[in-house]
């Protein structure tokens, strides 16, 4: 694997927030996954969760997530977020959590993406922490990405470069 050189060094090597003034707003949109691993009793124990319903807040708490990023990763930039799309569902072994994020920006979505799938699973944790503390949360990844000036990324396709 080769390692790029990051613009988020200045000369004296001090962390800086990139300057994406100069560059043009294009289409751009990531998918990300991720996965909760979780007792079979109690995947068969939500529906009759006393907190509520865990996917449908774990998808809203998703949504919230995206549109909050650049508040909580230092160095992302705040971006018009024109889609936010979480999915969670019931899986083997577990609980599958999907989100898709969409920009017209000059940089790209997959940190709202990645926050996205985070907090979903760890709302599914705190919701279910009381039938299964030892839930693993686990593979998250951005699964592709369109826009900008890299190009494409699909998650096993070969690298370019």
């Amino acid at each position: 694997m080769v390692v790029k050189k990051t613009s988020h060094w200045d000369e004296q090597g001090s962390i800086r927030m990139v300057d994406i003034s100069g560059k043009p707003a294009t289409a751009r949109r990531a998918r990300a996954k991720g996965f909760v691993k979780i007792s079979p009793a109690a995947l068969r124990e939500l529906p009759r969760n006393p907190k509520g319903n865990p996917f449908e807040i774990a998808r809203i708490a998703g949504i919230a997530a995206a549109k909050q990023t650049a508040g909580l990763i230092p160095l992302c930039h705040p971006l018009p977020l024109t889609h936010i799309d979480v999915r969670v569902r019931a899986a083997r072994g577990g609980i599958q959590i999907e989100s898709t994020v969409a920009t017209h920006a000059p940089t790209g979505v997959e940190m709202e993406a990645l926050a996205a799938v985070s907090i979903a699973a760890l709302t599914i944790y705190d919701m279910c922490k009381a039938v299964d503390k030892s839930m693993i949360i686990t593979d998250i990844c951005v699964v592709e990405k369109t826009g900008g000036k890299s190009g494409p990324y699909r998650r096993g396709a070969p690298s370019a470069g």
